[in-house]
């Protein structure tokens, strides 16, 4: 089943439940591939488009719970990070900090970083080399650890 398959078979049944939040994060999923097939003109979507959206609206959940907890809307928060967590489950895991510290080092060593001034080389081998696999504020975050 495709991604797109799974997230409709899921709203249907988060209808069926009467799961509010659940349901409000998985028609956002559905209207995200829906404007990416009425744009590309085409009746399906493949998973690689949708890994895509999906990538981008968890990012923007993630944006959304800074916002709300600097806010002081905790409320608002944990509805966010309901939605991230539908979310999620159909995106691949990102590798844990442990591997991505020696991704990191890798890339150190491949690219021959010795300051912060080579950041942009080192980021740019990790992404060509993990692109889906490494989450890129970590690795940033390693990497301007590494290099200081």
């Amino acid at each position: 089943m495709s991604i797109s398959e799974s997230v409709t078979a899921q709203l249907k049944e988060a209808m069926r439940n009467k799961e509010t939040i659940k349901l409000r994060a998985l028609r956002g999923i559905r209207a995200a591939f829906i404007a990416a097939m009425k744009e590309n003109g085409a009746d399906t979507i493949s998973d690689d488009l949708c890994l895509v959206h999906l990538k981008r609206l968890a990012k923007q959940r993630r944006e959304s719970i800074e916002a709300y907890e600097n806010g002081g809307r905790a409320e608002l928060a944990a509805e966010e990070q309901t939605e991230l967590a539908v979310i999620e489950q159909y995106l691949p895991s990102l590798a844990d900090a442990a591997t991505t510290q020696t991704w990191v080092e890798e890339a150190i060593v491949a690219t021959g970083a010795t300051s912060k001034a080579d950041m942009g080389r080192v980021m740019g081998h990790l992404m060509r080399h993990h692109k889906g696999d490494i989450d890129g504020k970590l690795a940033n975050q390693i990497v301007s650890q590494a290099l200081s």
